[in-house]
């Protein structure tokens, strides 16, 4: 529903806390008047600008949050848990009092952004127009190019097109020729690894151990974060198995090796985007926010500039380790973007044909979680 739809539906109470809120200049005890002058108010050009320009990050990221969630409505639990993930540690230094989720919700109320559902069913729950949230969206992607530096196509780059794909059949070809033992971890050895590494169109350095590596799939901390990727999508969709302590094909990944088949791109990208959500549960937004500012070639340290305060780290990763590393060279190895080095600026980014296409509906490809076990414990 629209704005106009929503304030329509709302009491009288809540058109008059907005009001207020806006200063807006009518009779409190006429509804009609409250829903006309709410409505020249919000929907002045200059008004999302302003509530934009003046967000504090934090509402910025629950805003960003709500403009990439696919449900109609939320709890009142689940709101509050938007809020607390979306408020990174040390953001309330200096204040005398935090501010609680619930304060936030009324807040967000009396802003306009929330309203409470129409129907019996649904009065215990909040929604945000959707026109609203088009505005916003809009705004907020002019705001985040505007601090982004264009630069010229870089010497050399690289770009990795359909390469996932194809490194997924010949992993499983490999499986179906070789014998492979696991260890008591369930995590083949290192001669394998090392031979499957030299057979695929983009080889990793080995995992050295003593590092964390955790957050990021099933077997991130065994193997190399491309590599991982493939495995945990081959052994969730059932095409491999780990028999007792040997790495075995499934009569499902013997049909798919036979058939001659290519999983699709699409696929592989809808599985990292599951898959990452436990460490990155904003990751679509940052894949579409990527996507808005690498359409010409851009330098990397804008990009960071412009959309990094949307990142929260994750343990021992940064924002800029998670951007560099877990993002954009996820999305390189994925297709959906080329990664070069410039002479004056350093690395330096630019989405493909096919990444731009595919960024545009990664809200809709991430929905979901995966129904296995993510990491190995």
């Amino acid at each position: 529903m629209n704005l106009a739809d929503m304030l329509t539906y709302a009491d009288i109470g809540q058109l008059t806390t907005i009001a207020e809120h806006y200063e807006c200049e009518c009779k409190r005890n006429s509804k009609h008047e409250l829903i006309q002058s709410i409505l020249v108010m919000l929907s002045r050009r200059e008004f999302i600008e302003q509530q934009v320009s003046n967000c504090s990050a934090k509402d910025l990221r629950f805003l960003n949050t709500l403009l990439f969630d696919n449900r109609n409505s939320y709890s009142v639990e689940e709101l509050q848990a938007m809020i607390t993930q979306t408020a990174f540690d040390g953001e309330q230094k200096g204040k005398k009092k935090p501010e609680s989720p619930r304060e936030a919700i009324a807040r967000y109320k009396r802003s306009g952004w929330l309203f409470n559902g129409m129907t019996q069913n649904t009065r215990f729950l909040f929604q945000m127009p959707n026109d609203l949230k088009d505005r916003f969206r809009l705004e907020l992607g002019m705001t985040l190019r505007k601090q982004i530096s264009r630069t010229s196509e870089p010497p050399v780059y690289r770009e990795e097109q359909n390469l996932c794909a194809d490194d997924l059949l010949l992993f499983l070809r490999y499986l179906h020729q070789q014998d492979i033992e696991l260890n008591q971890e369930s995590v083949m050895y290192r001669r394998h690894q090392q031979q499957i590494m030299e057979m695929l169109h983009v080889g990793e350095p080995l995992v050295l151990k003593g590092g964390w590596r955790f957050g990021y799939g099933r077997t991130f901390s065994s193997y190399p974060s491309r590599f991982a990727l493939l495995y945990d999508f081959a052994y969730y969709h059932e095409y491999i198995s780990e028999d007792g302590l040997r790495l075995r094909l499934t009569a499902k990944g013997t049909e798919v090796l036979e058939g001659g088949m290519k999983e699709s791109m699409v696929q592989i990208f809808r599985f990292w985007l599951r898959l990452y959500k436990q460490a990155v549960p904003n990751l679509s937004s940052l894949v579409y926010w990527t996507s808005e500012c690498t359409k010409d070639w851009v330098t990397v340290s804008s990009l960071h500039q412009a959309i990094g305060w949307l990142i929260k780290p994750y343990y021992y990763d940064t924002a800029e380790s998670i951007l560099n590393e877990r993002i954009l060279g996820m999305m390189l190895h994925l297709g959906l973007l080329r990664i070069g080095e410039s002479p004056e600026h350093g690395m330096v980014v630019q989405m493909t044909a096919w990444g731009q296409k595919i960024a545009g509906k990664s809200s809709v490809l991430g929905g979901g979680t995966l129904h296995t076990s993510i990491d190995k414990t």
